[in-house]
């Protein structure tokens, strides 16, 4: 029986001399080497895909979890911002206690026979209104306002017999401070 011959249709002494067999030699190595290396990366690519989808799950719970204690804190943060615009509005009166003042100054001049029905403040005037029986107590509710000090102008507006009452008159002064 004849023995078992392998027959190579390349010649390998020609093969390894000519510059196409060194080529194709080099190729063929490289390629091996590529297509190595490039298995090697997906695999590195598919098993970091595990990773990746429980760090993405991880993240996906903990916002979930945070979006619950948000949506369970919300009525502590209107009543939390409801205070802040109340302590806005407790600073502006505050800020306003000039008024006060005023108003104190105002109707401590004010004699017993009157009776003031507005007292209206604004940035450098004051209106009052009030109901009195007589003109000289309206003109001593005056000049007890220029007496004061307190005022630069004091001004008799209106004065006006009442539509309820004939016996009473409806005035009012402008004061400027």
């Amino acid at each position: 029986m004849p023995k078992n011959k392998s027959i190579n249709l390349l010649p390998q002494e020609e093969f390894d001399v000519s510059i196409i067999g060194r080529t194709l030699k080099w190729a063929m190595g490289t390629f091996r080497i590529i297509v190595i290396v490039t298995e090697m990366i997906v695999m590195a690519a598919f098993l970091s895909r595990f990773w990746l989808d429980s760090q993405n799950s991880d993240l996906t719970d903990a916002i979930k979890v945070k979006s619950a204690q948000i949506s369970n804190m919300a009525g502590t943060e209107n009543t939390f911002r409801d205070v802040q615009n109340k302590l806005v509005i407790v600073k502006q009166i505050d800020a306003a206690a000039p008024s006060s003042k005023i108003i104190d100054t105002v109707t401590s001049e004010v004699p017993p026979e009157i009776t003031l029905s507005l007292i209206s403040i604004s940035p450098g005037t004051v209106l009052v209104k009030g109901i009195s029986t007589s003109e000289i107590d309206i003109a001593q509710f005056i000049a007890n306002l220029k007496s004061n000090g307190s005022f630069t102008s004091v001004n008799l507006g209106q004065m006006s017999s009442s539509e309820d009452n004939s016996a009473q008159m409806v005035f009012s002064v402008n004061i400027s401070n």
